[in-house]
């Protein structure tokens, strides 16, 4: 009786995305309800879509390249040309990338609360509730909170443009092409290699670089909307002090 094969292990990591999204979602409690919304689409649009859709789309793209040659090496050597880095990998790097930001902020507040706990300890409030308290309580966006705020706005924008020209760069017009000519060694001539399945490969780029224009457009609305609530919150305490009231008067004067 014949044997049947084991199947081999899959040994490739994966990546804990549930992980990933709890960390950042401790962070979301002291964003804004835009920066909430930035969260949402970066989980359900972007990282949803990579589990489910582009992960198996992309799962193929080695085995499904094939080129009309029986020169041993050529395939491979062309498969690096047109492809010198997965999708996967690209947008697994930009996610981690554009998230890592927010790690800034959860490292101020993980900071004012420790300095927190010590004030309450010093003052003889050290009372389990009184801790909790300061573990549950909720930091305004306000003085050295706004510019790391603001600090991981900036990288999260920088780092969603870079991602997008580094695709452009990389794969001209976001497009999968079916048929692909590679003359490179140790290819005996120019050779025709075939893609798999372009045309799904060309509409899940589009659509995940579409949605990482969204979030750059969000987090300048975002950091937009900090601006003007801070200088909102200035010139409404300009007139409380008599420097202010100074500084007010001379500038619209």
């Amino acid at each position: 009786m014949p044997l049947t094969p084991l199947a081999e292990p899959d040994l490739e990591p994966k990546m804990n995305w549930a992980s990933f999204y709890a960390v950042l979602s401790g962070v979301n409690r002291h964003s804004t309800g835009i920066g909430r919304i930035w969260l949402s689409v970066l989980f359900i649009f972007r990282i949803l879509i990579l589990v489910v859709a582009a992960e198996s789309a992309w799962g193929d793209e080695k085995a499904g390249f094939t080129c009309n040659t029986q020169q041993p090496g050529c395939d491979s050597v062309c498969y690096d040309q047109f492809f010198p880095i997965s999708h996967i990998r690209l947008w697994a790097l930009q996610l981690i990338l554009v998230s890592t930001p927010a790690l800034l902020v959860a490292m101020h507040v993980a900071h004012r609360r420790h300095i927190d706990k010590k004030i309450f300890k010093m003052s003889g409030r050290g009372s389990p509730k009184d801790l909790e308290q300061i573990k549950s309580h909720k930091f305004k966006i306000t003085g050295a909170l706004w510019w790391t705020y603001m600090i991981s706005l900036l990288f999260r924008i920088l780092f969603e443009a870079a991602f997008m020209y580094i695709f452009y760069m990389i794969y001209p017009g976001y497009k999968m092409f079916r048929l692909v000519k590679c003359d490179s060694y140790p290819c005996p001539n120019t050779v025709d290699c075939f893609i798999s399945r372009p045309t799904e490969k060309t509409i899940i780029t589009i659509f995940m670089l579409a949605v990482s224009g969204v979030c750059i457009l969000l987090n300048i609305a975002e950091a937009l909307y900090l601006v003007g609530r801070a200088c909102s919150r200035h010139f409404n305490n300009a007139d409380d002090s008599p420097m202010g009231a100074w500084i007010t008067k001379k500038l619209f004067s």
